[in-house]
């Protein structure tokens, strides 16, 4: 099992944007004290649900501040950001931190975002395919890489830095293989695209585990079907996105959580606006709040042990990325990851 906190560095009532940063900054030198494994940054523009508009940014801060853990975006939004800059910056951080970085990506959601980084709807609707595969082709170890056409349309330029080619060259040192790139999936079409590539899956924390496992068994047939050999199939290093909250008492996790996200998730979710002035629902904060206590390790530590063992055996998923910041205060948050290295961490398979 490798744990991992999943950092938002979410903006709660009342407090300010520098204030949600520093507790995102914190949380990562804890986890690290704490033995966890690693650390996931989230991605979030001109909205309080989360403060770091630039993923890749808060990874490097972070990986400068740790010596162990690894540090991963979650994500960084494809449509909205050059793949070759997003790949060049991926290099970078691979190749000065020992290979600590992993790139997650995703396709983010049709806000206003599209508007202002200039990408429209297009880049969100259907662009996305196309520049995974110019992501992927830049990390790949190709010493020139050309734009294919249409939104990236470019002369062949040097890779710079470079990582390992699929095949060493005679004669050149090997750098250090491609970062590991994952992908947000929340659907099939982004379940089958993940597979086709052989990248392995991030599953958001609003869906439970017999969801999960239907997707991971989906990323199976169409991974076979790519031509990944059963081996590699079981060896996917896909990512559960969750909530932990530990306390004494289940009812005592519950309530710290019941009273602080709400606010928060209202404010968040009400601050998206669509690009376009699409029709858009919003989850209600109480409901969603009761239904992340409901299906996520919530409680006692050895609440928290069964439901993580529970959540492996039901998806074959061994990477877990929680929220750890739920209640929205600092000591609170600093408490619940070391608890989570000192009493859960230890305690399974």
């Amino acid at each position: 099992m490798r744990l991992g906190s999943f950092v938002l560095a979410a903006q709660f009532p009342g407090q300010g944007h520098g204030e949600a940063l520093h507790r995102a900054v914190r949380s990562a030198e804890v986890a690290e004290e704490a033995g966890l494994d690693s650390v996931w940054i989230a991605e979030h523009h001109f909205v309080p649900y989360g403060t770091c508009p630039s993923a890749i940014t808060l990874a490097a801060l972070l990986l400068g501040r740790t010596r162990r853990l690894r540090v991963g975006t979650a994500v960084s939004v494809l449509p909205t950001a050059h793949p070759v800059a997003l790949g060049e910056q991926a290099a970078l951080l691979h190749l000065t931190t020992g290979g600590r970085f992993s790139l997650g990506v995703g396709r983010g959601g049709p806000w206003v975002d599209l508007e202002v980084f200039g990408a429209g709807t297009e880049a969100y609707e259907r662009g996305f395919p196309g520049s995974l595969d110019l992501l992927l082709r830049w990390l790949s170890g190709e010493p020139r890489v050309g734009g294919p056409g249409g939104r990236y349309d470019f002369r062949e330029v040097a890779v710079v830095p470079r990582l390992r080619p699929a095949e060493a060259e005679p004669g050149v040192p090997d750098p250090p293989r491609a970062p590991e790139v994952i992908v947000a999936c929340t659907s099939p079409s982004s379940v089958r695209l993940a597979a086709a590539r052989g990248l392995p899956m991030l599953l958001g924390m609003h869906v439970g585990d017999d969801e999960k496992a239907e997707m991971v068994a989906l990323w199976g047939r169409h991974a076979r079907a790519a031509g990944l050999t059963p081996e590699e199939v079981a060896a996917a290093a896909h990512v559960s996105a969750g909530v932990v909250q530990i306390a004494d008492r289940r009812a005592e996790a519950a309530e710290t959580l019941q009273k602080a996200m709400p606010g928060w998730l209202r404010q968040g979710l009400e601050a998206h606006v669509t690009v376009d002035g699409r029709a858009r629902a919003m989850r209600d904060p109480f409901a969603y709040t009761e239904l992340l206590c409901g299906i996520h390790p919530v409680g006692t530590p050895q609440v928290c042990v069964d439901r993580i063992t529970a959540t492996a055996e039901r998806t074959g998923i061994t990477r877990f990325a929680f929220l750890l910041e739920g209640s929205g205060d600092l000591a609170t948050t600093e408490e619940n990851i070391r608890r989570l290295g000192t009493e859960v961490l230890p305690h399974l398979p």
